[in-house]
């Protein structure tokens, strides 16, 4: 036998032996699947079946890329994750051609001037500059990576003027001096990883005027790392602030309010997407996060739904004064808002008292959380369109509206959102995923899992070492600095000086019919839909809808 012969004798067993284990593990599949006890449709249809759970997993990832259109997706479409991208990278959201916006559906629109303010004409920051970086694009091709290159920039900050500066807890001993309407929302050390919190830090701190919310977690030294102003968020848990028994630490408060970078505290009452406690798995507790936190490691760790320190209004106004006695400095609460009534009562009791928080925290419905229930993000809360507009007209009815200052948070990522917002009642604006998008979020829904494959809601070290601080702290940067020149833009386009001017009369609603409503006449039939007035404004939109339909 020649050695070509012994070699294809050789292949030719080898491939036998090889058709052999696959045919076994086949029959292999085949009865397990048959007999297992689980899956109805693998007793039925054996291997077969498996591709329907193959498909099913890929499921998620063919809707986003593949399947649904540009403005289809959720939480965010692919416009939305586009627009926030393309500012955060290239520092710029301009477009071609014209909106996708489907203009015959409902919705919220910012009512232009007949005669705008020239962008030279606004009260504006026209000195302090960013140095920042950006991408510049020079050819994108269909099956390569793009052409782009990272170059050095140097841009406005879009800060407010000196006059519009807004001040939080003016009667404290150290209140909060702000130059900029949007900051970034409550995000905690351990749903973010160090790389993540790190970058948005320092990109923060570079972009100016702006602010980060610690979160429930408590203050990590990544928080710490830019020299961004913080608020301090502290939770039903006491992270941070807690006795090794789960007390109230007075003196761990009183330390913390010493760092200068703290400007103000929060009481954290409840979050839109989750109205209740937390829970972190035992093996998730490091001995980082348990040092941060004051709590043991490696042991699972349970928020209580509310406070144990209070119960009512009069009990957690008392507590808010003991915190501000200790800390000097503004405190405020975090609430979610389901009636008009929930928000009457604590006007009214601000009124009759004189007490109150420096800033009250409005958190819609639709906003985001690294692991909460379905049914408590679906249902409960109101969305921040309808939550923001009930505050706001509760504490003007109670004549306390200047007393506090308002933060309202839930998908206001965009600047036309955001003007929507102020205009509402808002004072400021926090964002959340729209900053967790600019330094590399691409929704792969994993927030809870801790497997974020993008390094950006995870701790695991291998994962994180995909987000580079130094090059995604930047894009924070672009991504703030582009929606403060969105924003004032707008304002030039509504005929005002500064986006501190926004009122009700600025924004319209427009039905998917076509009728056009005031936000003043919405307020109204939301606040006391019992009054003529309201019952009025019913029979108008009656009216009109009919009209609209015959015509």
């Amino acid at each position: 036998m020649t050695l070509v012969d012994y070699m294809i004798t050789l292949l030719f067993a080898i491939l036998i032996v090889a058709f052999i284990v696959m045919v076994s593990i086949l029959i292999g599949l085949y009865l397990f699947d048959r007999f297992q006890p689980t899956h109805s449709i693998l007793r039925n249809f054996p291997l077969l079946g498996r591709m329907r759970y193959y498909l099913e997993n890929m499921g998620p990832e063919l809707r986003q890329y593949f399947y649904n259109n540009d403005r289809e997706g959720r939480p965010f479409s692919r416009d939305d994750y586009d627009h926030i991208v393309k500012s955060a990278k290239y520092q710029r959201n301009v477009i071609g051609f014209g909106s996708k916006r489907d203009f015959r559906k409902s919705g919220y629109y910012v009512r232009n001037a007949m005669f705008p303010r020239q962008m030279e004409e606004l009260r504006m920051d026209r000195e302090t500059q960013v140095k920042t970086k950006k991408y510049i694009l020079r050819k994108e091709l269909l099956f390569a990576q793009r052409d782009e290159r990272l170059i050095d920039d140097s841009t406005q900050a879009y800060l407010l003027s000196e006059e519009d500066t807004k001040i939080v807890g003016e009667k404290t001993k150290n209140p909060w001096k702000v130059r900029s309407l949007i900051g970034m929302s409550a995000m905690s050390f351990g749903a973010l990883g160090s790389h993540a919190i790190t970058a948005l830090s320092e990109g923060l701190h570079l972009a100016k005027g702006t602010w980060m919310n610690t979160g429930e977690g408590g203050l990590s030294p990544y928080h710490l790392q830019g020299g961004a102003d913080i608020i301090m968020q502290i939770g039903p848990g006491l992270f941070g602030v807690r006795t090794p028994e789960g007390e109230f630490n007075w003196e761990e408060l009183k330390k913390k309010s010493q760092i200068p970078q703290i400007k103000a505290f929060e009481l954290k009452l409840a979050q839109g997407a989750k109205l209740r406690g937390g829970h972190v798995d035992a093996e998730k507790v490091t001995p980082e996060i348990a040092k941060i936190r004051l709590v043991k490691p490696y042991h699972s760790i349970d928020s209580p739904n509310r406070f144990q320190q209070f119960h009512d209004l009069p009990s957690l106004f008392a507590f808010v004064e003991q915190i501000r006695a200790v800390v000097e400095k503004p405190v405020g609460i975090k609430i979610v808002i389901g009636s008009y009534e929930e928000a009457e009562e604590l006007a009214h009791y601000i009124k009759q008292t004189g007490q109150s928080p420096d800033f009250i925290t409005i958190d819609g419905g639709e906003g985001g959380t690294g692991a909460t229930y379905q049914e408590l993000a679906d249902a409960v809360g109101l969305p921040i369109h309808s939550a923001l507009p009930l505050l706001d007209a509760a504490l003007r009815a109670a004549g306390v509206r200047e007393t506090v200052k308002i933060f309202a948070s839930g998908k206001l990522f965009t600047p036309d959102r955001i003007a929507v917002a102020l205009a509402m009642g808002a004072d400021f604006v926090n964002i959340a995923r729209g900053l967790m998008i600019s330094v590399g979020c691409i929704q792969a829904l994993k927030c809870h899992s801790n497997a974020c494959p993008v390094g950006v809601a995870t701790t695991d070290p291998n994962l994180q070492r995909a987000l580079v601080i130094d090059e995604k702290k930047y894009r924070v940067v672009n991504y703030m600095v582009t929606l403060r020149e969105g924003l004032f833009r707008l304002a030039a386009a509504v005929g005002i000086d500064s986006p501190t001017e926004f009122q009700r009369k600025h924004i319209t609603y427009k039905d998917d019919k076509g009728v056009v409503y005031g936000l003043d006449e919405i307020y109204q039939a939301m606040v006391h839909p019992t009054l003529p007035e309201s019952a009025q404004f019913h029979k108008k939109i009656r009216v009109m809808r009919r009209e609209k339909v015959k015509s």
